[in-house]
């Protein structure tokens, strides 16, 4: 059920830091796109349209690629223009540092009021429940029954309601037909036909093109699925890595056999093409590298990112591997409300807005996946909007995945370019003992979930 507010309609002003979308560039720029708040609470003939409110001033961050920006801040210009009282400064960037910029906020209390999180975090940085509120407190506000008992609970740590989900998600192998096309290779759906296309790859194309680039973290993320499907065990139960030594290092050796077929390049290869990330590497961008695996819900992001002319197809994942299920999914993203925020009301007026508002969840769209909302994905199904590769990678995504991620796989002691997953496979691309690696990350791994218990 979705609650309504009214309110007179008058634009307001907002502020918005912008680091180049998609993770392309380093440049910030700050842009000032309105009037002052005294501007906003006065029209001509000096008659206020806030009804006697003081005027309200949040922050609202995020982080994703252009497309998700521009919908974004659409739907806060809509916001502000029904509740013409309240002023949403924007600080929006691509994810690279985000995290750290996350933590340094939310341990020294300047955390904007609402934030778009990664699951992981409430774990992370809340597990006491003392960083984010309690949105159950917030009920008449926000449309808590749009959400499942299910998705809550995914959100309810620390015994508090500390965020509401946006979609659940996964990664998938995603593939430039263009060059597959070019090397006269079928899109494959196994693990052999992939072997069989870095062959085709090298032989058609040359040396430098590729089926698949892939760095530390998705690297990690199919091995999990190689050992997933052969052994049919989840990654972790009661806080430890679930595999033995001689398990993972078959599964380093697996992810060492596609560097020899030539369907992963090296590790020192990406690196050497100096940039910043896949969607700013050149290789991506022109189809040298045919294939990314990627989260559904960015995959308007991915195809953005191709030049002109190079077409995004969705992949299959390869069951080749063995007879169990596999794969994981998780709770792509969620909105929560910051403990230190001073006008919790307020922004909880936003969350209600951008998630279960009929006006505000067009605008929002499927910039950051298939909604997990019923009452938002009713309105973009009959609007038309929820379709295309978004909720077919999403569909992809549910119909494979077996497990779910257990809460510290995407801590950043692991998960970030300075964590344990890209020293891992960084050393064992570049000749490291897979015995030894597997020990190492074993270790690392239990290492973070007995500093991080659940």
């Amino acid at each position: 059920m979705m609650k309504k507010m009214t309110a007179a309609v008058l634009a307001a002003a907002m502020t918005a830091s912008l680091t180049a979308c998609g993770g392309n560039a380093a440049k910030e720029t700050t842009q000032t796109t309105a009037q002052t708040s005294q501007e906003a609470a006065t029209v001509a003939g000096g008659a206020s349209t806030t009804d006697g409110k003081e005027p309200v001033t949040l922050r609202f961050s995020w982080w994703g690629g252009e497309t998700r920006h521009k919908a974004t801040m659409a739907a806060v210009e809509a916001f502000e223009q029904e509740y013409p009282w309240v002023t949403v400064e924007c600080e929006y960037s691509s994810w690279d540092g985000w995290t750290d910029k996350v933590a340094t906020q939310l341990a020294g209390g300047t955390a904007p009021d609402l934030m778009q999180v990664n699951w992981n975090w409430l774990y992370q940085f809340s597990s006491d429940g003392s960083k984010f509120a309690d949105l159950n407190q917030f009920k008449d506000i926000v449309s808590l029954d749009n959400w499942s008992e299910t998705n809550l609970a995914a959100m309810t740590v620390g015994g508090k309601l500390q965020g509401v989900p946006v979609s659940i998600t996964g990664k998938l192998p995603m593939y430039n037909k263009t060059t597959f096309d070019k090397a006269g290779v079928a899109i494959p759906t196994s693990f052999e036909e992939l072997r069989a296309a870095g062959k085709a790859f090298q032989e058609k194309l040359g040396d430098d093109y590729y089926p698949l680039a892939e760095e530390g973290y998705e690297r990690m993320i199919w091995m999990v699925m190689y050992l997933q499907e052969k052994y049919g065990k989840e990654w972790i139960k009661d806080l430890s890595v679930n595999y033995t030594v001689e398990e993972v290092t078959e599964g380093m050796e697996w992810i060492n056999s596609l560097e020899e077929d030539h369907v992963f390049p090296k590790i020192s290869t990406i690196a050497g093409d100096g940039a910043e990330n896949f969607l700013s590497n050149k290789k991506w961008m022109d189809g040298h590298y045919a294939g990314l695996t990627e989260y559904d819900s960015n995959v308007q992001e991915i195809a953005d990112s191709l030049d002109e002319g190079q077409e995004l197809v969705l992949g299959d994942y390869p069951t080749d591997l063995g007879p169990n299920p596999a794969g994981m999914s998780k709770v792509s993203q969620g909105f929560a409300i910051t403990e230190t925020s001073e006008h919790k009301e307020e922004a909880a007026l936003l969350l209600e807005y951008i998630t279960s508002n009929e006006n505000g969840v067009k605008l929002m769209g499927t910039e950051r996946g298939t909604v997990c909302n019923t009452a938002a994905k009713k309105i973009l199904e009959d609007a038309d909007i929820l379709g295309g590769q978004t909720l077919e990678g999403n569909q992809k995504v549910l119909a494979f995945c077996h497990y779910t991620f257990d809460p510290n796989f995407e801590n950043s002691a692991l998960k970030e370019r300075t964590g344990a997953y890209y020293e891992v496979f960084d050393n064992l691309s570049a000749g490291a003992d897979p015995a030894e690696m597997a020990q190492y990350l074993i270790d690392s791994i239990n290492d973070v979930n007995a500093a991080n218990p659940y």
